[in-house]
């Protein structure tokens, strides 16, 4: 990826305000599916097959990189299994950039958030809880901390996989059987 695309995801994603929480991240929205699929999905695509992975190096680098693995999946497959095909590289470009290089402690909150989601959306209970400790390394932003927040959501992702062994809202996604609680856990909101 080039440092001029590098540069365009970010200053499109963050806004050009590195440290601005932004609504169209977390929720459905196809006008801001189709501007991502446009701008950078051969990006991601790419990312997916393994390329862009010196990108982990710098800060930066590592917060476009873990967006093309972990968020733009799930934008540009919503609703099917694509979505999380790219997780497991998600988690190792995660690993090495927050455990290894420590690259988070270089950025502003709303960046190492995107450091952060990839343990929390892996279905592995270690992963959980590494993404507990991580989002609650961020206990002293008030945006972070307020009810509703990542925090919070952190630990409800951990506490749906403590429960389950997974997240049941990817079952009919990726071809498994829900169980009677898992069905009822759904039917009743799903926890998030």
């Amino acid at each position: 990826m080039s440092d001029s695309v590098r540069a365009d995801l970010l200053e499109f994603w963050f806004g050009g305000e590195p440290d601005l929480f932004r609504e169209a991240w977390f929720r459905p929205d196809t006008a801001f599916d189709a501007t991502l699929r446009d701008r950078f999905g051969a990006a991601a695509a790419e990312a997916a097959a393994g390329g862009h992975a010196g990108l982990v190096e710098t800060a930066e680098g590592a917060v476009a990189l873990l967006l093309l693995l972990d968020q733009l999946p799930r934008n540009l497959h919503r609703g099917s299994p694509q979505a999380f095909a790219a997780d497991p590289l998600a988690r190792e470009a995660a690993r090495e950039a927050v455990l290894v290089r420590r690259h988070d402690r270089a950025l502003p909150v709303m960046q190492r958030i995107f450091l952060y989601l990839p343990f929390e959306h892996s279905e592995a209970m270690a992963d959980q809880d590494v993404s507990v400790a991580l989002f609650e390394g961020l206990r002293d932003d008030p945006r972070a901390a307020a009810p509703g927040g990542v925090i919070d959501y952190a630990w409800r992702h951990r506490d749906v996989v403590l429960r389950f062994g997974r997240f049941p809202h990817r079952n009919a996604v990726l071809g498994r059987e829900s169980s009677p609680s898992e069905l009822e856990f759904l039917a009743s909101g799903g926890g998030f």
